[in-house]
């Protein structure tokens, strides 16, 4: 038999929720005189249909969340490699690398063929980005483009832009964009594409005669070859190697930025030194971690380029470091097999 005063209770909780519950949704983009504007826009420019992109924006409302990721901390951590290298440098993506590798190592080497980028570096990219696509995303692109587009001033254009491609790469590609889910940036995929990256630069790699980089991963795999390739990839050469600089070196060096401009023959009269061509051009990279001595390394054009993925010299080097490790693991596992051991452990 039911409890009357039990009941009575839950009647009284419901309605109390419903009076000072969660407060009422926020309008949705339909409602936003700017988002109902650019979907004309783009019916104008691209021939996209602006009432069914309305009402697409009708369903979805700016995310508090995405805002909240997006903004700077407010009292904003020093930079520090020992605390950031770990992150990335360790055992659970370096034996996911080593495993990714082995069971795509016929499409990886193709790649490499293709675009001139050694695999380990292409498997790190995808193991730093997503954990070899465990870790895709799970906010709705659409919603998160909008969101950063029309709610976030700093960075608007930018993001107007990649809603844009969005929305042209889910029409091109028959997708559903409401369905599409990604990081709180709006990237998508096993390789967290942008979707201005995506339409420029990604492959069908698998031959279906799509481009997926959801669910393909071969098609990932080609798309951060062809990225990197694109963006300058020079094949057969270094990225990056250690340097040993005595004191501190000239901050001007550093402030010089992240492209290459620096000949390692003239950094030697100031105290920085490396096993390498004195007519190379290459960038001065401070690892810097407050309490721990500095560590120096000299950034080659490919360093320079896998920036253009992330623009940090933390995330490049943790890429670099990242692969080479998982290359040392293939070379320990493969050395025994005939032709592996020129492949895996070169020096």
């Amino acid at each position: 038999m039911l409890n009357p005063l039990k009941i009575l209770s839950a009647v009284f909780i419901a309605g109390f929720a419903s009076v000072a519950g969660a407060a009422p949704a926020s309008p949705s983009f339909a409602d936003d005189p700017a988002a109902v504007a650019f979907a004309r826009d783009l019916e104008q420019r691209h021939g996209l249909n602006a009432d069914e992109i309305i009402g697409q924006f009708a369903r979805i409302h700016p995310n508090a969340k995405v805002l909240k990721y997006i903004k700077p901390p407010s009292s904003p951590t020093q930079r520090s490699w020992e605390r950031y290298r770990p992150r990335f440098l360790n055992e659970m993506r370096i034996e996911g690398g080593l495993r990714f590798w082995q069971e795509n190592g016929a499409q990886l080497a193709k790649a490499s063929a293709i675009y001139g980028v050694p695999e380990e570096i292409i498997v790190a990219i995808i193991g730093v980005e997503t954990l070899y696509g465990r870790y895709t995303g799970g906010f709705s692109v659409l919603e998160a483009l909008a969101t950063l587009a029309f709610n976030y001033p700093p960075r608007a254009d930018f993001f107007r832009t990649e809603l844009e491609q969005f929305l042209i790469l889910a029409r091109e590609n028959g997708l559903d964009p409401l369905a599409v889910k990604g990081s709180y940036a709006g990237a998508i995929g096993i390789p967290q594409f942008m979707p201005g990256s995506q339409r420029r630069y990604a492959v069908d790699f698998d031959g279906d005669q799509r481009v997926d980089l959801g669910n393909s991963v071969d098609d990932a795999i080609g798309s951060v070859g062809r990225f990197l390739e694109q963006h300058g990839w020079l094949a057969g050469e270094a990225i990056a190697v250690r340097a040993k600089v005595a004191g501190t070196p000239d901050p001007a060096l550093i402030e010089a930025g992240i492209q290459p401009t620096l000949k390692v023959g003239d950094l030697v009269d100031k105290g920085i030194r490396a096993e390498a061509d004195p007519q190379a051009f290459v960038t001065l990279v401070d690892l810097v971690s407050p309490g721990h001595e500095t560590e120096y390394w000299l950034g080659y054009n490919n360093f320079y380029v896998i920036t253009r993925y992330n623009r940090s010299s933390f995330y490049a080097m943790s890429v670099f470091q990242l692969a080479e490790e998982i290359r040392r693991r293939m070379c320990e596992e493969q050395s025994s097999t005939a032709g592996s051991r020129e492949k895996y452990c070169r020096a």
